[in-house]
């Protein structure tokens, strides 16, 4: 066997091509800090780089689709020998596990979602003879969470993201996450305290509280409205500005947390909540147990309660066997409710999941044409709103600020990488201050304002 200098390894350079979700975000982020404490050199340019770790999504074919292409590009660096050893990591290895290796025998690593934090073990055992090609998740991934403190930002360095749990429950129909991330599973409260408390002393204001089904914590710790604990011990983090949750499904929306968001001083009032659709049957089919009387209910309490809320959601059109008129119900309801954003994705048939085995498929260009009519419409309202807001002093965080142009900001109502962004004039504020600004005009979804 050979025997590999580890002074010599520790000098490759290991560049890092981070994809997919904010809970992919937090796992490139922890693995960029272990390869970092080790000693290895991290390279920001990954197409010179020795070691290239790709962190994939696999959640849905676009997603794969994405993964697939960078994955190709990589190994025709490698094959130019630009590149010596690729890693793929991340749910695409998950989802398909030792067939990932199938697909692209020339890769020279594959680290699937529970073997994250090997990732050093990965890199250095890759200039082994017969290294080990594939890591599997192990056994009890699905009875524990990792934690994910230590993190290297790749974030600006004043927001960042807070997870709270991992894996999903519901048995929605169209959804691989359960088959991919296994079953929920809170993160315990006080390593949830610990590491918001370690992103504040770094520098970070914000914290996008994420989770594949925020509103649910604790729900395996026999934890009632445990979304509210997690905030109201999160607001007395001094040094933390907005407290931002995400991810929150209608059925977990309860009185309590809508009251809490309206009170808490740091909550900012924003709620993402996806709804999928409106009309009973679909969502019947899709297995949500949500309904339209309940939604639209919900809706109004949580506009009663918090009446400058800005609501976030996303629908899925062309679900196995949607009608045109339940198409336009949902059309219909997206116009009267006038949702402040809006996502929406055409349906596709994800492979082991229930409702690509339905009957009834919608044909490609209908689909695309009912995501665009949804689009059109949201449009309109996302425009008529930034109108009416002409003249508003907002308060905003800045992002970016760099010199002869405006400072890039966002207000209580755009999430980060998400949302539209505030462009402000007379700014010279750095990145993670908070600024008053007068809203003066708007172009297209993004706010025009200036410093007051």
């Amino acid at each position: 066997m050979s025997i590999v200098n580890k002074n010599e390894q520790k000098s490759r350079s290991v560049g890092f091509i981070a994809m997919g979700c904010p809970k992919n975000v937090v796992d490139s982020e922890k693995m960029l800090a272990l390869i970092a404490e080790a000693g290895f050199v991290i390279d920001m340019d990954s197409d010179n780089a020795d070691v290239v770790v790709i962190n994939t999504c696999g959640f849905i074919k676009p997603a794969i689709d994405e993964a697939t292409e960078v994955i190709n590009q990589t190994l025709a660096k490698k094959r130019k020998g630009k590149i010596k050893k690729i890693v793929v990591a991340g749910c695409l290895p998950q989802r398909l596990k030792e067939k990932f290796l199938e697909h692209f025998p020339k890769i020279d690593a594959v680290v699937c979602l529970g073997a994250r934090d090997n990732i050093v073990n990965v890199i250095e055992n890759l200039f082994s003879e017969n290294p080990a090609k594939f890591y599997a998740s192990p056994a009890d991934w699905v009875n524990t969470i990792q934690k994910d403190t230590d993190r290297l930002l790749i974030t600006p360095s004043h927001w960042s993201y807070l997870r709270i749990s991992e894996g999903c429950d519901r048995s929605c129909s169209f959804c691989t996450i359960p088959a991919i991330k296994g079953k929920f599973r809170s993160k315990p409260l006080d390593d949830i305290v610990a590491e918001a408390n370690q992103l504040a002393d770094a520098g970070v204001v914000e914290l996008s509280i994420i989770a594949q089904d925020s509103a649910n914590w604790g729900r395996d710790l026999d934890e009632k409205n445990g979304l509210v604990k997690i905030i109201n011990e999160l607001e007395k983090i001094d040094k933390l500005k907005w407290i931002r949750p995400m991810y929150l499904n209608p059925s977990g929306i309860t009185d309590e947390l809508i009251e809490a968001i309206a009170k808490n001083k740091k909550v900012v009032h924003y709620i993402d909540m996806p709804i999928q659709h409106i009309n009973n049957e679909i969502l019947n089919a899709m297995h949500r147990p949500d309904t339209k009387e309940k939604i639209t209910a919900l809706i109004e309490n949580i506009r009663k309660i918090i009446p400058n809320v800005v609501l976030r959601t996303t629908v899925i059109v062309g679900f196995p066997g949607e009608t045109d008129q339940q198409f336009k119900e949902l059309l219909d309801f997206v116009k009267q409710v006038r949702f402040d954003a809006l996502g929406c994705f055409a349906f596709w048939p994800e492979e082991g999941t229930k409702a690509a085995q339905l009957s009834g498929r919608i044909p490609q260009k209908i689909k695309e044409e009912r995501s665009d009519s949804i689009m059109l419409a949201q449009q309109q309202i996302a425009f008529e709103k930034n109108q009416s807001r002409k003249g508003q002093i907002i308060e905003c965080l800045i992002d970016e600020n760099q010199p002869g142009q405006p400072a890039i900001g966002r207000y209580y109502g755009q999430a980060p990488h998400i949302d539209s962004i505030c462009l402000i004039d007379n700014c010279t504020d750095p990145p993670g201050s908070f600024i008053k600004a007068k809203i003066t005009d708007f172009k297209d979804y993004d706010l025009l304002a200036e410093k007051i």
